[in-house]
């Protein structure tokens, strides 16, 4: 006989599970460990969606926590400074020549401030204009004086290299 007149039909897949072979693929037996495999391969997938889900959630608590933290340090560390300037201006009619040194004084804490937090006060005049550190409002032409070299700092800049809060605004010298 061949191999066709050997297979009936089967009209459902209960009587192609009753055909089939004990030991071969797709075996009873191998169909309910299959099946069960399947179950648990979803209860796990779904318990990991699950645990990305609260790790995004606690990486997003934690940030904020954070951000609030390092705001309130930074905030911290002007209060000083906002305590001198109300001194100075209580004191304000008192004695005109102590309050201008008071706000200096004041002023040099402020910049210690923002040294503290990484951003130190940059003097670049005299140095070569770099359009990443500077940005020109004026060019004046200077005898003696190599061109693209920084004349005056109309208002400094604070930070070094990447960590710049701003540019510095400068007076560049050009050809006469």
């Amino acid at each position: 006989m061949s191999d066709a007149s050997e297979r009936e039909p089967m009209s459902d897949a209960s009587e192609r599970e009753e055909t089939v072979p004990e030991g071969a693929e797709g075996a009873p037996a191998d169909v309910a460990e299959l099946q069960q495999r399947i179950i648990e391969l979803e209860d796990r997938w779904r318990r990991a969606l699950a645990d990305l889900d609260n790790l995004r959630k606690r990486v997003s608590r934690d940030a904020e926590r954070v951000r609030a933290e390092e705001r309130a340090r930074a905030a911290a560390e002007w209060l000083p400074v906002l305590d001198n300037l109300e001194r100075a201006l209580e004191h304000a009619e008192s004695d005109p020549p102590s309050i201008i040194e008071g706000l200096r004084a004041i002023r040099d804490q402020a910049q210690d401030v923002l040294a503290r937090l990484g951003f130190p006060r940059r003097d670049d005049a005299g140095t070569a204009f770099d359009p990443a550190r500077h940005e020109a409002v004026a060019t004046l032409a200077q005898e003696g004086v190599p061109e693209g070299t920084v004349l005056h700092v109309v208002r400094p800049a604070y930070g070094d290299g990447d960590r710049q809060l701003r540019p510095a605004l400068v007076v560049v010298a050009r050809e006469g």
